[in-house]
């Protein structure tokens, strides 16, 4: 999970052309407007996919939609848009295989969390067999975010921990904004 910068995306501020981007996106979608962020959308999904396979979905800083590309990106950006109207739509896409064999473990345990359901970094490290900050950098890792919900997992405090390698900023806003959408209103 990375996160690109507006002056490297199609249809935002200043944008240079694709080409400085080794894949393109073959679809990018504004997260629905919010009132905390003046009415605008607080981030935006960058979706990348080959004929098959989902290969990476990236939060990005608030940018233009790019329209699909291909039936999988469109199919890509309808199931998004359904968890945005419900958060506990269920996705069904194709993911090309990523990761080591640790991080494949990881991310099936996450995806096993409902929505409305948060757990610890500690307490998944404990499911799995392995220590808290390895989980927390296999979350890291995760290149498909919402999919895999790596936001509902958390800190053993109940507080925030990181997001996408982060534990500040933009990052960190997202993941509070996605645990809200699902209903988790201490975020």
């Amino acid at each position: 999970m990375t996160i690109r910068h507006p002056e490297k995306i199609a249809g935002c501020e200043s944008a240079p052309p694709l080409a400085s981007l080794a894949v393109p996106f073959a679809a990018v979608l504004p997260a629905p407007s919010t009132t905390s962020n003046k009415n605008r959308p607080l981030f935006a999904l960058g979706i990348r996919c080959n004929h098959d396979d989902v290969t990476a979905i990236e939060y990005l800083l608030p940018c233009a939609a790019q329209a699909p590309e291909s039936l999988l990106a469109k199919e890509v950006v309808r199931q998004i848009n359904a968890w945005f109207l419900d958060p506990a739509f269920v996705f069904g896409l194709p993911l090309a295989p990523a990761g080591t064999p640790f991080q494949r473990r990881v991310w099936a345990a996450i995806a096993a969390i409902p929505a409305g359901d948060l757990q610890s970094y500690g307490a998944l490290a404990t499911q799995i067999g392995s220590g808290p900050r390895a989980v927390g950098n296999a979350c890291g890792a995760n290149p498909y975010p919402l999919v895999v919900p790596c936001h509902r997992v958390i800190a053993a405090n109940h507080g925030l921990g990181g997001f996408a390698r982060q534990r500040g900023g933009f990052l960190l806003e997202v993941k509070r904004w996605l645990l809200q959408h699902e209903r988790h209103e201490r975020y």
